[in-house]
């Protein structure tokens, strides 16, 4: 997809299991990839807006040995669809396959692109050139936000039970709070369209 580029853009960064899909552990397996609860029409939402929108995921089922990394193709390939089917272009796909306990040495590693660290995000924010400050990162866990707020987005915390050990500091604390994606991209939505920081959650509620 050509994507426009130019200071004061943003793009939308999206985490993948458990936010955009429903959680299905290690799941590579299309016919499984579903979308989540308020997926769909987040997605037209989105869409709608024209900013580019990317999936940033840790995928360490590749270094654990539960699928080899060529299965990610297939993975973005449903991805696309899902998006095709609901409005929306997937402008890029990230991941990354490590793990510092994983099975296979190539990937067992320690590295800067797993969240909760920033680096992926940074990739993706650079591949899409978009400007941090007018980007968001979504996501299910606290790791996803400090992610985000360590590539230096905006965040929005989908709180929808799979967030399990709630350790906070300043930097793993959201933005904005959901139960839902579809009422994080009306937030992203009014932001877009310049409704006043004190109103975006009534708009979301709404």
């Amino acid at each position: 997809m050509a994507v426009t580029r130019g200071a004061g853009r943003g793009a939308v960064l999206l985490d993948k299991d458990g936010t955009l899909l429903k959680n299905v552990p290690y799941n590579v397996d299309p016919a499984r990839m579903v979308l989540a609860p308020g997926a769909a029409q987040a997605l037209r939402r989105l869409g709608a807006l024209g900013m580019p929108l990317a999936v940033v995921s840790n995928q360490p089922g590749v270094a654990l040995g539960c699928f080899p990394e060529v299965a990610l193709c297939t993975v973005r390939e449903r991805l696309c669809a899902l998006f095709r089917e609901h409005g929306a272009v997937l402008a890029g796909f990230f991941y990354c396959p490590h793990h510092p306990k994983g099975a296979v040495a190539h990937y067992a590693i320690e590295c800067d692109c797993r969240k909760p660290r920033s680096a992926l995000l940074t990739q993706a924010l650079a591949f899409l050139g978009v400007t941090p400050q007018y980007s968001w990162m979504v996501g299910d866990i606290l790791d996803d936000i400090e992610a985000g707020r360590g590539a230096g987005c905006r965040t929005i915390l989908v709180d929808c039970g799979n967030e399990t050990e709630w350790r906070y500091d300043p930097q793993r604390e959201p933005d904005f709070v959901v139960e839902q994606l579809d009422a994080a991209a009306r937030i992203i939505a009014a932001q877009c369209n310049g409704t006043p920081a004190e109103r975006i959650g009534q708009e979301a509620a709404t």
